[in-house]
């Protein structure tokens, strides 16, 4: 398989180490060669700035240091080293637990007290005898062990919990319809074993996914959901140095239901059109939407496989405000189409009045400062969720809709209710108190 199919992507974070090593490479692909060829130290993880094609190879993770944002970099890390469970009798652990099965604390393996070991890490070099960490060095068929601190007690076991118990945590028929965003199920856990932090919880993590805000999306418990659009369901972990992670959950074999006709016409934000239109509202013809020619993006089909990306017709996958499309000229990167209204009763109206009637569209531009912005985009410019100006979590403030009553603050959509230069928000990243919004100015299209 692809060499990053053993890395977990994280976009737009920084991780502080003084053990790392920098490169040039071209490309994400190159610098995970450069990790795996690494000889100064154990390379678990490494990062990848996109405009300054920067490659640092790196001896630290998440889950052993300090992390924050960095917009322009991505963070990939061996999911080797993120296994809080094993696999089989477990030499390949790596995880942090640090304790026996009774709870005592075990003896760093370069150590020689209390006990002198037979299994060092300068003997066993491809062991990952690391600091006291569980281990099977001699593949043992009872699993991970450590020496421990209890000068009486030699070595004992570690309660590592098995992976098929964790991740593939799937009852019969518990499966994911296209990106999941209908998932119900009960997986708790994500996909390198962490336990999910219930939803109604604001520790480790402060988040603005109140229930309250997001009825409809099933927030029960600690369950795997996908609530705002993302490739699959996911939860926020238990473990302090991981913010978030995807589940584990099967796509279903079956097909998903019909929900309704495929629409030759624009209803409501359009999201359910499935017509032929491929040109934008400016004359432009659609770029493909499974080539990355002339424009880079996202949207690759087999990623969605229920939006509709078909050819290049004009589509509307992200709840945008009518469908839209990245054009095959390279200077504009995508434009609203001009898709046909399912009713025109409106239009009939109008045309015996001789009156044009048009209902206002809400654009996804601003004028001015945006004070007059009352579009739904709700993710700022570093790609970071906003939080809903009703909820206190993860930020308390005094931007609220009540003391604001003209601002139209719904939502956990981009506002400005003080006079700021352009719409912002604050953001569901607790580091991140506010940032400006992913907008343009309505003279400058070309976001996305």
């Amino acid at each position: 398989g692809d060499i990053l199919d053993g890395y977990l992507r994280t976009d737009g974070v920084w991780i502080l180490t003084p053990n790392k090593e920098f490169y040039k490479t071209n490309n994400e692909k190159e610098c995970a060669e450069k990790c795996e060829a690494e000889r100064k130290f154990t390379c678990r993880a490494f990062l990848f700035t996109r405009k300054k094609l920067q490659c640092l190879t790196l001896a630290e993770n998440a889950k052993m240091t300090v992390a924050f944002p960095s917009t322009d970099t991505v963070l990939y890390e061996k999911r080797i080293y993120l296994m809080e469970c094993k696999r089989g009798i477990g030499t390949d652990y790596r995880g942090t637990e640090a304790k026996t099965q009774r709870g005592i604390p075990c003896q760093k393996w370069a150590e020689k007290t209390p006990h002198k070991p037979n299994y060092t890490p300068e003997k066993y070099p491809n062991a990952g005898l690391e600091e006291n960490y569980c281990r099977n060095p001699d593949a043992d068929e009872s699993g991970p062990w450590c020496y421990t601190t209890d000068p009486a007690k030699r070595f004992d076991y570690c309660a590592i919990p098995e992976c098929e118990d964790q991740v593939m945590h799937t009852a019969e028929g518990e499966c994911m319809q296209c990106n999941g965003e209908d998932y119900h199920g009960e997986v708790s856990r994500t996909e390198s074993g962490l336990e999910c932090q219930r939803w109604d919880a604001q520790e480790p993590h402060m988040h603005g996914f109140i229930l309250k805000h997001y009825p409809e999306k099933d927030l029960r418990m600690n369950y795997c959901r996908n609530p705002d659009g993302e490739l699959r369901p996911w939860c926020f972990t238990t473990n302090p140095n991981k913010r978030w992670e995807y589940c584990n959950i099967p796509r279903c074999s079956t097909p998903p239901p019909v929900s309704g006709p495929d629409s030759q016409c624009l209803s409501g934000k359009g999201e359910d059109y499935r017509g032929r239109i491929a040109i934008t509202e400016s004359g432009n013809v659609c770029q493909h939407w499974n080539t990355q020619l002339p424009h880079k993006h996202g949207w690759i089909p087999d990623r969605y496989p229920c939006k509709g990306l078909q050819e290049n017709y004009c589509r509307n996958p992200d709840g945008e405000k009518k469908p839209w499309c990245y054009t095959t000229n390279s200077s504009i990167r995508w434009e609203y189409c001009t898709i046909p209204p399912c009713d025109r009763t409106e239009q009939g109206i109008a045309g015996m009045n001789n009156v044009p009637v048009q209902a206002p569209l809400t654009e996804e531009c601003y004028r001015d400062k945006g004070q007059s912005y009352r579009g739904t985009t709700s993710v700022t410019a570093s790609g970071r969720k906003c939080q809903a100006w009703s909820s206190m979590f993860p930020h308390k403030h005094i931007k609220t809709p009540d003391k604001f009553p003209d601002a139209d603050l719904r939502d956990n959509y981009c506002r400005n209710p003080d006079g700021d230069s352009s719409p912002w928000c604050f953001t569901t990243d607790p580091n991140t108190l506010w940032e400006y919004c992913n907008l343009k100015r309505c003279d400058d299209h070309t976001q996305k």
